[in-house]
């Protein structure tokens, strides 16, 4: 199943419809199948990215990082406190790969 995740690409995580919004699955709603996927995928990921010199790593996570920056929202119900909390721990993980955000 490693193999798999290398050669066709990560487990697209199903989705389930609640209270009339979509959402992806939790692990723990996961089938049995699609946990053993998910598991293999992070394997996967974790072989590739132990080969990979740290230099190539952090330019993954920094991708990463963008792109949640990108996505970065409000969700709906959440306190003032927690939207800081979230939003601090983001900056941090920026602050790690000493990523800086330019104005345009």
């Amino acid at each position: 199943m490693i193999l798999e995740s290398v050669e066709n690409g990560p487990l697209l995580w199903p989705t389930i419809k609640e209270n009339r919004v979509t959402r992806p699955k939790k692990y723990s709603e996961l089938s049995v199948m699609e946990a053993i996927q998910a598991d293999c995928d992070v394997k996967a990921t974790n072989i590739i990215l132990q080969g990979l010199p740290p230099k190539f790593y952090a330019l993954e996570m920094e991708c990463k990082l963008y792109d949640e920056f990108d996505k970065f929202a409000y969700k709906k119900g959440e306190s003032l406190h927690d939207f800081y909390l979230r939003f601090s721990l983001f900056l941090n993980d920026m602050n790690i790969y000493n990523m800086k955000l330019e104005q345009l």
